[in-house]
């Protein structure tokens, strides 16, 4: 039997009951699109059938087209359909074009293609909690089941470019106020309230609605016509670097100005090129690349099931201490937050509210709430209360002694079974551990800043760390909603010490002649939240010079030391919190170059004995941006080749979302890959030569330029697990 199918069933009362079955969610795969319209045409055949209602199994009604074939399609492999088969033949022609009323019966998802499919049927009902979304966009595509021209007509213009642009699903509850679904009903009385409902259309006691025909939610031309332009102006605004955007308000603008089958038309045509476009590529491995960081082998392939975590000990209320806590509370784990005197406890404790309080001023959480949330979280001054938690995690300043002096007072006071996770940015695990007698416990939990919004968990392993802890903390990672990618142990781990020439290769340009702020521009419009220099102000001059001196101590031969930022720090800049580093900031925080900044950088260049290259100088973007990332990836190579990371995919995620690389890009290595490790290596053995060592590439980027394969192609897994 296929894994992905429909069912049929005419019930006595002459519906019938079309199921989608393709676990887990549903998916639209091509089996499941014809035998949708095979059960379809036997129920129009069928005497005995009066109307038809379509639901999903196991509570969800279908999750969306299945996005593992998008590989095949992009590579011209498997199956090839013809734009507009499923829209136009299928969705189209077939389900609103039937000669018998159907009703979809929602519950749990109807999503993309899920939620096409619902709103070509003549009526919906679901329950209060289903979620209801186009959110194609997100994979560098459009709705492609005719979408963009339903949607519009069942919500109105304005929630449907919301809902498509912003990739935002809605509940049930809202979906019903919009006119989205026809009722709400709770979960045990859906498909009969579906089936009544599909035989009041037949007896035309209900109305018979093609959702494609739909003009009264429609806003009239003009208005509508301004709505686009404003759509359209956001999109160049908020993702100046994507084309797929524009495309859908195109698409929907066709269907408004020359009618719905005009729209189905662009629409097809449209989502047929963009599938095979670079940003879907990419948007389509990262989605990927995100579910697979959960699958370590030798860890989550032994069947070690998670211990539950009751409680959770937070060592230190600064900054990251204060995030974590939030983060914890925030997923109803109850959180015991040391600190070592009244004072700082009453910081974090007031920045964990103050970080509540920010939700309830954006609307995203009630009063109520903030007050049961902040119940869970108790402050002490000892250890007396760690006997009862189930695992700690340090989060005081980068000391390597005063962590070793917190394990060793751990080991006394936490339960045997307790998971020991220090969140060190850069400290070697081996090192905190090292006066302690259960180091199969120690493990890093390193959270980026700010912990409570950030949405990546780096777990780092040392080759002592027991696989049931890793297990432990991937189960709270999923559980307070983040990505945990596992890694092992060295200097920065894998995102930080893939990064750390991201920043010195910056210095090194700017002591050879190129602009400040030019390099932070090509690099925004690069696609990265912000540049290099803007950057090391946020995090600060401090954080900057200690986590710059790791580097220069365990990578010496590869570092660059330039002098820019101690020079700074001497003059009382410190970055964006003393208002002043290599930007000034105004009270609302927002930056402005300084033409200060100038002399700063004589006196580095003067010190560093180098005199503005004209041939730096000039740079264009693109030999900015490849001057200051392919060092990074010849990093990220090192950290494969090392077995630092497991696979090329995780470094993606890792990228992605511990450093703001763009997801359309796909990811660190995926973009290289995209260039070739021949070009790459090329480069860099051209800039070695020319400014030095910074720049050597890798003994294993060497090999795959070499050999002419990609930077992804898996290491052997041997290696991997040797090199922890």
């Amino acid at each position: 039997m296929a894994k992905g199918r429909t069912e049929i069933e005419v019930g006595a009362d002459g519906v019938a009951l079309i199921t989608i079955i393709n676990p887990p969610v549903n998916s639209l795969a091509l089996d499941v699109l014809r035998s949708l319209k095979e059960s379809y045409d036997e129920a129009l055949r069928r005497d005995d059938v009066k109307a038809i209602v379509v639901t999903g199994a196991g509570g969800r009604f279908s999750g969306g087209f299945d996005i593992s074939a998008f590989g095949g399609i992009q590579e011209g492999k498997g199956e090839q359909v013809n734009a507009g088969y499923i829209s136009i033949d299928i969705v189209t022609n077939t389900l609103e074009g039937a000669r018998k009323p159907s009703v979809a019966a929602i519950d749990g998802l109807a999503l993309g293609g899920g939620l096409e499919v619902a709103m070509a049927c003549h009526a919906r009902i679901s329950t209060s909690n289903a979620q209801l979304g186009l959110p194609e966009l997100q994979l560098g595509i459009i709705p492609g089941f005719g979408g963009t021209q339903r949607l519009p007509r069942l919500v109105g213009l304005a929630k449907a470019l919301e809902m498509m642009l912003m990739s935002k699903p809605i509940k049930g509850k809202e979906a019903h106020e919009l006119g989205l679904v026809d009722a709400i009903v709770q979960p045990g009385e859906l498909v009969n309230a579906a089936r009544a409902w599909a035989l009041d259309i037949a007896a035309f006691r209900k109305p018979w609605i093609k959702s494609l025909h739909k003009t009264d939610k429609l806003e009239p031309l003009g208005e509508a016509r301004e709505i686009l332009t404003f759509a359209r102006a956001q999109a160049r605004k908020q993702a100046a670097n994507l084309q797929h955007p524009l495309v859908c308000i195109d698409v929907i603008d066709e269907g408004v100005v020359s009618g719905p089958y005009a729209g189905l038309l662009k629409e097809a045509q449209s989502f047929e090129v963009l599938l095979r476009s670079d940003t879907c590529k990419s948007l389509v491995q990262v989605f990927f690349a995100q579910r697979a960081t959960s699958k370590v082998p030798g860890i989550t392939d032994l069947g070690l099931m998670p211990r539950k975590i009751k409680k959770v000990g937070i060592l230190g209320g600064g900054l990251m201490g204060s995030g974590i806590a939030t983060a914890l509370i925030l997923s109803n784990y109850p959180v015991i937050l040391k600190e070592v005197n009244e004072k700082f406890l009453k910081g974090g404790m007031d920045r964990v509210k103050a970080n509540l309080q920010s939700r309830v001023k954006k609307g995203t959480m009630t009063q109520e709430k903030l007050e049961k949330t902040l119940s869970l979280l108790t402050g002490v001054l000892d250890y007396e209360s760690f006997k009862g938690v189930d695992m700690v995690i340090e989060a005081v300043i980068e000391n390597v002694s005063l962590k070793q002096q917190i394990f060793a007072d751990l080991e006394k006071f936490c339960p045997p079974h307790c998971v020991l996770a220090t969140n060190t940015s850069t400290i070697d695990l081996n090192l905190i551990g090292d006066k302690i007698k259960s180091q199969d416990r120690i493990v890093g939990a390193h959270f980026f800043s700010p912990a409570h919004i950030m949405p990546l968990l780096e777990i780092v392993r040392t080759h002592k760390t027991s696989p049931q802890v890793v297990v432990d903390l991937l189960d709270v990672g999923k559980k307070i909603r983040k990505t945990p990618v596992v890694v092992g142990n060295c200097t920065g781990f894998a995102v930080n010490r893939m990064f750390f020439p991201y920043t010195q290769s910056a210095h090194l340009l700017v002591d050879r002649g190129l602009d400040v702020y030019k390099i932070d521009r090509a690099i925004t419009k690069f696609g990265m939240p912000m540049g290099p220099f803007r950057l090391a102000d946020l995090v600060g001059f401090g954080v900057a010079l200690a986590t710059g001196s790791q580097y220069l101590q365990s990578f010496p031969e590869r570092c660059y030391k330039s002098m820019l930022i101690p020079i700074m720090v001497d003059d009382k800049r410190a970055g964006e919190a003393s208002r002043k580093g290599f930007y000034i900031y105004d009270g609302k925080r927002k930056a402005s170059p300084d033409p200060e900044i100038k002399k700063y950088i004589e006196k580095s260049r003067s010190m560093a004995g180098s005199a503005p290259d004209p041939e730096i100088m000039k740079l264009s973007d693109k030999d900015i941006v490849e001057m200051i990332f392919f060092p990074v990836v010849n990093e990220a190579t090192r950290v494969l080749d090392e077995g630092i990371a497991v696979k090329s995919s995780d470094l993606d995620i890792a990228s992605i979302m511990g450093m703001g690389f763009p997801a359309y890009r796909g990811g660190v290595v995926f973009w290289a890959d995209s260039l070739g490790a021949k070009y790459i290596h090329s480069r860099l053995e051209a800039w070695t030569k020319k400014y030095g060592n910074f720049f050597k590439p890798s003994a294993y980027l060497a090999e795959r330029a070499a050999k002419g394969l990609s930077l992804s192609a898996p290491a052997s897994q041997s290696k991997s697990q040797s090199r922890l």
